[in-house]
């Protein structure tokens, strides 16, 4: 579907359900998460004419900011490099307010209502136009007290609401139950989108369709012919100044029981009956019901240390100097299904590592006999981010009088193959799906209960035991056991002195 067809059929999608109106209530609308995410994504939306024309943007916080203050902030973080969009920033600004208020008390959530109401009016929305939507850009700790708030005094009593709500959700299986029990209480589950970013990201939405709509890739998607899967999201910054924060949950939390995992759930699901909603999720929580809980031997830990002039993780002053939090983990997935049997699916998530990378990397067996005895396996490589990428490692003769083999790629690299296509940030894309109605981004409750039950056993052990992590220089690969680990589960590193991966397509 061109790019054209396709904007305008979202357009109409968002205005048959919305009527013409909604407020989005940005909740932490004074934290650097709205500031650098949720207004930016809502620029771009408001840019692309996808907000209702009846729309209001309310930001709410404890902050006591004036209306300069708070269109400072929000306009941070906004794109406006010519006179047209320099013109989108000044009218995006007449669309936001800010409502000073507590997360913990009733005359706070009764003031925001009374703004809200009184703006409705304003805008003349009538009935079904008074949608609501809630953007808990918060720390876990207040979404239980936020959402009874909401709950009590805000929700729309005669449009749409829509919670949406950050990771992460909970930290263990018990504490993520306790946390979807409480709000189920409040608002019903298809009124709740739990946000994982990556659902949202341009490569992982194209996994269905390279799956599901190409017959050549159905016969190789099992173990007779893959051998192993590695995804790997490395990050070239420490945690410099959220010390706090991640020292609480750590990098298996963090990172990859949740972005990870859901990479994980569209390469390895089975095939939904449908394209609808439903039928996704139904598929996710299947497979994941099948992943064996994680054990400790099928985990590597790190941390990250001093290397040159970038401090280590315990020099940060917001970590305890005896820390044993993991800034770095490579642990391995098990499937008990017929597909999957004996393929190890490879999580590998690093901070302070030795460069930016989100990578699918799909490892096919070698090929049998010894006609070409030695060549490299071939390889599937979904590049998330930087410089969205799909190619394929296979061996060909080397051009010429030579007969040998050697490595190249099927390479489809999105900035060389599409020219002027706009590939929307995943904030972006997840507020429309929510303005839409459409779930398929977003993890249901079972599908996170599912989630923590793989992993819960792996950090209870971890904190019991206080298992200490493989200590790995700041901007390196991580850590020195690394490559054994991953050997020992069958992963080739391919280099190969006649290919190397054109410099130009890691521009990104």
């Amino acid at each position: 579907m061109p790019q054209e067809t396709a904007i305008k059929k979202l357009r109409n999608d968002v205005a048959n359900r919305l009527k013409g109106g909604i407020t989005i209530v940005v909740l932490g609308a004074s934290g650097d998460l709205a500031k650098k995410k949720t207004f930016p994504a809502l620029f771009s939306l408001y840019k692309d004419g996808f907000l209702p024309e009846k729309t209001e943007i309310v930001g709410y916080a404890r902050s006591d900011l004036d209306t300069q203050e708070y269109h400072k902030r929000v306009t941070a973080n906004l794109e406006a490099e010519d006179d047209e969009s320099k013109k989108k920033v000044d009218e995006f600004i007449k669309l936001c307010h800010y409502v000073k208020g507590k997360y913990d008390e009733d005359d706070s959530f009764k003031n925001l209502d009374k703004y809200i109401s009184e703006s409705e009016d304003k805008r003349g929305l009538k009935g079904d136009q008074k949608n609501r939507m809630f953007y808990m850009a918060l720390p876990p700790s207040v979404y239980v007290q936020v959402s009874q708030g909401l709950h009590k005094f805000v929700r729309s009593k005669e449009g749409h609401n829509a919670l949406v709500i950050e990771k992460p959700f909970g930290k263990d299986s018990e504490s993520a139950c306790k946390l979807l029990n409480e709000i189920k209480k409040l608002f019903p589950e298809e009124e709740v989108y739990r946000i994982d970013h990556y659902l949202g990201k341009e490569l992982a939405k194209n996994i269905m369709n390279v799956r599901f709509a190409n017959m050549i890739f159905g016969p190789l998607w099992s173990s007779q012919y893959i051998d192993t899967v590695q995804i790997t999201l490395k990050e070239p910054f420490g945690c410099e100044g959220r010390g706090g924060y991640f020292d609480e949950y750590g990098v298996i939390r963090d990172v990859l029981q949740n972005h990870l995992l859901q990479l994980f759930a569209l390469v390895a699901m089975e095939r939904p009956i449908k394209r609808e909603p439903e039928a996704i999720r139904d598929e996710k929580v299947k497979l994941l019901r099948c992943v064996r809980p994680v054990k400790m031997e099928d985990c590597l830990l790190g941390q990250y240390v001093k290397n040159g002039d970038k401090p280590g993780y315990t020099e940060d002053e917001t970590v305890a100097d005896d820390s044993l939090t993991a800034t770095f983990a490579a642990l391995v997935l098990w499937i008990d299904n017929e597909r999957w049997d004996g393929v190890p699916f490879i999580l590998k998530n690093g901070k302070a590592m030795d460069n930016s990378k989100a990578e699918i990397r799909i490892q096919f067996k070698k090929v049998p006999g010894n006609l070409f005895h030695g060549v490299p396996r071939n390889e599937l490589v979904f590049r998330v981010q930087p410089g969205e990428a799909i190619y394929m490692k296979f061996n060909n003769k080397v051009p010429g009088f030579s007969v040998d083999s050697m490595i190249t790629e099927l390479d489809l690299t999105y900035k060389s193959r599409y020219d002027n296509l706009k590939i929307p940030a995943a904030y972006e894309t997840l507020i429309l799906d929510v303005m839409r109605g459409d779930h398929s981004n977003f993890v249901r409750d079972d599908e996170l209960v599912a989630a923590w039950n793989i992993f819960s056993p792996l950090l209870h052990q971890i904190e019991n035991d206080k298992v200490k992590p493989h200590p790995y220089p700041y901007g390196s690969r991580g850590p020195e056991p690394l490559d054994e680990f991953v050997k020992k589960y069958g992963v080739e590193r391919i280099d190969h002195e006649n290919y190397q991966w054109p410099k130009q397509n890691l521009e990104g």
